[in-house]
């Protein structure tokens, strides 16, 4: 029995590969925030330009995860995820020698298609492949890179572009893509059958009105021009058609039926909610300490990544404490120290030091990596087999659309505040940071709610 339960080495590695893959995608997201001054003098764009390096990316993989579970369907698993790979790599390799700052979008489209396959595809590997009794473990150490990359990133990208420049971010990633790559081929195994489908170009389209809507219309949301309100009313326009779409549908590109299971709803609301807050605080903390404490963007990133390497430790920890022990208490217990954590920011925002800041960013972290992953582990546990990619879809489409979502808003509200030229930008940020925290708060608690009703009592799996 017990050498039943452990998870075969050929997972283990296919888990590695796609996780790679998705850590890549991850970071370089994150990292290239960091790089946005030197782009935008090397390419002469403005900050509106240049944002859109992360904007146009965050929209691509928002389009592409929600057919996650069609491809799943319908194509094998090593054929993805060699599609996947092959997209990353060519984009990295784009952005690396782009001449052009058009070129530098095209290479970030390329990316956003590879990561929008990869990050489905990792999680379907897991539910598919590793034992009952291992899954919330195995689910910590999938939601951990997505998780805690954010925190990463931009330590990464600060050391790399003072060290050697803003090109070498995509340098670098390439021998981990291409280890990615031979470990996936060798190691990946079919374990579903392919059920082909047709596929609905109708909804696809409404999924781009919807993400190219709704993401770009949050992403500019401190501008509130007519062309915002435009792009939001377009994006609530594809959604209500791609609903509507989807319900006359047999075989709709995501089965919004899910979504009358109460219990997995309130996992997807508490997943989105959290994911608010961790995008909210990545932006944040290093605007914080470089433009309220004064310190350059290297010291900003080395000062949040003691807590992405807690984030990191604690993930696979919380859910192997899920494995043995159900999801209440690291649910709970996590989210509660997340919401300890968010209140302490909100109570000294005013007068934080590069000290406190880190310690209690731990707090949070620590919070985060032990019911982050267990909140989605947890939530597909209500679903059958046949649902479990549908969800997986919608878990990785909301965690998109909140990355977008947190950072827009948070920076929107911190915005607001230093439009008041009666401050100093230190002051008005720190007031800003303060209001961004409190709406964080307030986010916390209604995510602590929503858990304490629908979170399992039981242990097992399902």
């Amino acid at each position: 029995m017990e050498k039943q339960e452990k998870i075969p080495l050929n997972v283990l590695l296919a888990v590695l590969a796609t996780g790679l893959m998705s850590f890549c995608g991850v970071i370089v997201e994150t990292s290239m925030n960091i790089s946005f001054p030197t782009l935008m003098k090397e390419f002469n764009v403005t900050t509106s330009t240049v944002q859109w390096m992360t904007t146009i990316y965050l929209l691509v993989v928002a389009i592409i995860v929600p057919i996650s579970s069609f491809l799943k369907h319908n194509f094998k698993t090593k054929t993805l995820f060699i599609l996947a790979n092959l997209f990353f790599i060519l984009g990295v390799v784009i952005d690396a020698i782009a001449p052009i700052f058009p070129m530098l979008l095209l290479g970030r489209v390329v990316q956003g298609i590879g990561t929008g396959i990869a990050l489905p595809l990792m999680f379907n590997i897991i539910l598919e492949n590793v034992p009952e009794s291992k899954i919330g473990l195995m689910m910590g150490l999938g939601t951990l890179i997505t998780a805690v990359a954010p925190a990463i990133g931009p330590t990464f990208g600060g050391l790399v572009v003072s060290a050697w420049g803003w090109r070498y971010i995509f340098v670098i990633l390439l021998p981990i893509l291409i280890i990615s790559f031979f470990l996936g081929i060798k190691n990946i195994q079919q374990k579903s059958q392919i059920q082909k489908s047709e596929f609905d170009v109708l909804s696809f389209i409404a999924l781009i009105l919807t993400f190219g809507g709704l993401i770009f219309s949050f992403s500019n949301i401190s501008q509130m021009s007519p062309l915002v309100i435009i792009a939001f009313v377009i994006g609530v326009i594809g959604l209500v058609g791609f609903i509507i779409r989807s319900q006359h549908l047999n075989n709709p590109l995501i089965d919004l039926k899910v979504l009358q299971n109460k219990k997995f709803s309130g996992h997807l609301l508490s997943f989105f909610l959290f994911q608010i807050s961790s995008l909210g605080f990545a932006f944040i903390l290093p605007n914080y300490i470089q433009l309220v404490n004064h310190n350059n963007a290297t010291i900003a990133g080395l000062a949040v990544l003691p807590a992405g390497v807690v984030g990191a430790i604690l993930a696979p920890l919380g859910g192997k404490i899920l494995d043995e022990m159900g999801a209440r208490l690291p649910i709970l217990s996590g989210v509660t120290l997340a919401e300890i954590s968010l209140i302490i920011f909100a109570s000294l925002s005013l007068k934080l030091s590069n000290t406190m800041i880190v310690w209690f960013y731990i707090i949070y972290m620590l919070g985060m990596g032990m019911s982050f992953g267990n909140i989605m582990t947890d939530g597909l546990k209500f679903l059958s087999d046949q649902e479990q990619a549908d969800g997986n879809a919608l878990f990785n489409t909301l965690q998109q659309f909140a990355g977008a979502t947190g950072t827009s808003i948070v920076s929107a509200i911190i915005a607001l505040s230093q439009n008041n030229h009666n401050l100093s930008t230190a002051t008005a940020t720190a007031i800003g940071s303060q209001h961004a925290f409190i709406l964080l708060v307030v986010l916390g608690l209604l995510n602590l709610v929503v858990l304490t009703f629908v979170v399992s009592k039981k242990s097992q799996f399902k």
